[in-house]
């Protein structure tokens, strides 16, 4: 009988344990699904941030002839597209026909095709964005990795010029690096810039902003 009633209490204790394994266990993977539940409704909320942002254009940028735009009407996609200035300035729109591009900048252009599409749409909402800058370039020739032709984005400075081609060269003399600059009247002006001074915080306005057709000489 002893034995008996000893096995029931072996039982009985062993059956508690499997039991409170069992709650454990259930437990924790409540804890893992909440978890990942709570993730998803985190990552969620990114898409909204995302459209919350600014346009991504500079108002003060003036397009050009061969600039590519991207052009974006809201809930229109068939009125969406991406679209070169051609080399007389003007673009092609659906519903828009032929309009003026070049000499305006994204924000006018907006204002002008929206105009133009109340026509047919209540309330049209046009986004401009400059895909890819044609109109305006520099050169950068000599000692340089990458000599070449490069666009200017916003406000490109000298320095922004050397690196996007890819910094000097072993022997260039980088005291000796120049500007030439076309006027409007033909003349060619010469801009210096020391790179040495600059780096160690002399002259920091010789690291001009660049204009279109700027030639930049590394020796």
């Amino acid at each position: 009988m002893k034995c008996r009633a000893g096995n029931r209490i072996e039982s009985v204790l062993v059956l508690m344990v499997l039991c409170g394994s069992a709650l454990g266990s259930a437990r924790a993977a409540v804890q893992t699904n909440g978890g990942a539940t709570a993730a998803p409704a985190a990552n969620a909320q990114l898409p909204n941030e995302a459209t919350t942002t600014g346009k991504a254009h500079d108002d003060a940028f003036i397009i050009g002839n061969e600039d590519m735009l991207a052009i974006s009407v809201w809930k229109e996609p068939e009125l969406s597209k991406s679209v070169p200035v051609r080399s007389d300035g003007r673009i092609s729109l659906p519903l828009v026909g032929e309009m003026q591009a070049a000499g305006k900048t994204p924000l006018q252009l907006e204002m002008d095709i929206a105009s133009k599409l109340t026509n047919f749409i209540t309330a049209p909402e046009v986004t401009v964005i400059v895909e890819k800058v044609n109109s305006k370039k520099f050169n950068i020739v000599g000692e340089v990795s990458r000599p070449g032709s490069y666009p200017i984005a916003t406000a490109t400075t000298i320095m922004d010029a050397i690196a996007a081609a890819g910094g000097f060269r072993d022997f260039a003399k980088k005291t000796g690096v120049y500007i030439l600059r076309k006027s409007p009247d033909g003349h060619e002006a010469r801009i210096n810039f020391n790179y040495k001074d600059f780096i160690k915080g002399k002259n920091p306005d010789q690291n001009v902003k660049l204009q279109a057709d700027d030639t930049i000489i590394v020796p």
